[in-house]
């Protein structure tokens, strides 16, 4: 099965306690990346630079992608992480994505910051038969000190499949939390939202709610796991056509990330890992009708 995805590789430099890494990520790693875990071809549209590092690693693992290399740096951020709470830095931006010619009709659209115009975004929902859009880099705005922060944003939603946000950016898109934010989003013409909010990850589809927990789990380097948990949502709905299996790979996939202790993409998990975790939570999903 193929994927699309959409969006920058970044180098990120990931601030724990008192120490500091400085490693390849972005949703155009993350999600390409698990998506080949889970046995999809991907093509990958992004744009990176010459200090982008990993060109030969994604090659390797047989990740395709077409006019990538721009002159410009590559997007940098600076994470610096406390639990489960982070604080972005913006410290550098790559060129635009454009001219972006899909292999398939499966796509993920997940934006880090200004890469992905309106007018692109149109376009790929005019084309694609199936989105999982993470819109976080829709609503991202930078402070005088680059620190990042999100503004009240109103995106035409029509014709998105899926859709992930957290708590923070439910509201910048919908001026609501919880139950109400995530129905109208389902309003706004999507067929499945999922709101995450810390170890709580909820799903409407159609008029149910289902929900699962992720395990308390000591937190290391959060950095990727939404992106690990929508790509595994998206190939699994591809695959399986059924939201249950999907909730429950992807929180299998997000719980195995966060088991593993690793940094950056070091955490991305096997296909066995994700299936072991999927069983157990197919298992405690709880749902409720509204």
């Amino acid at each position: 099965m193929k994927l699309d995805i959409i969006s920058h590789c970044t180098i990120d430099t990931i601030e724990i306690n008192d120490s500091k890494y400085v490693v390849p990520g972005g949703p155009g790693c993350y999600c390409s990346l698990t998506a080949r875990a889970l046995k999809f071809d991907v093509k990958l549209h992004t744009k990176f630079g010459s200090d982008f590092t990993y060109t030969d690693y994604l090659a390797k693992q047989k990740i395709v992608f077409e006019n990538a290399f721009s002159t410009k740096p590559t997007t940098r951020f600076t994470l610096q992480l406390v639990n489960s709470e982070r604080i972005l830095f913006l410290e550098n931006k790559c060129e635009v994505i454009n001219n972006v010619i899909l292999d398939t009709d499966s796509v993920i659209i997940s934006p880090l910051f200004d890469e992905v115009s309106l007018e692109l975004f149109a376009k790929i929902k005019n084309d694609a038969n199936f989105i999982l859009l993470d819109p976080q880099g829709f609503l991202r705005r930078i402070n005088s000190e680059n620190k990042i922060y999100l503004e009240q944003t109103d995106l035409n939603l029509s014709g998105i499949s899926a859709i992930k946000v957290n708590s923070d950016e439910l509201r910048s898109l919908t001026n609501s939390s919880n139950l109400d934010g995530i129905k109208i989003l389902q309003k706004k013409g999507i067929d499945n939202v999922i709101l995450t909010d810390k170890q709580n990850i909820s799903l409407l589809s159609e008029n149910k709610i289902y929900s699962i927990t992720l395990p308390n789990i000591t937190l290391n380097d959060t950095t990727g796991i939404g992106d690990i948990f929508s790509s595994t949502f998206c190939c699994t709905m591809l695959k399986e056509k059924d939201i249950l299996w999907a909730l429950s790979f992807a929180g299998g996939a997000a719980q195995a990330a966060l088991e593993s202790g690793q940094i950056g993409l070091e955490k991305i998990p096997s296909k066995g890992a994700i299936e072991s975790n999927a069983y157990y939570f197919y298992n405690t999903i709880k749902f409720k009708e509204i």
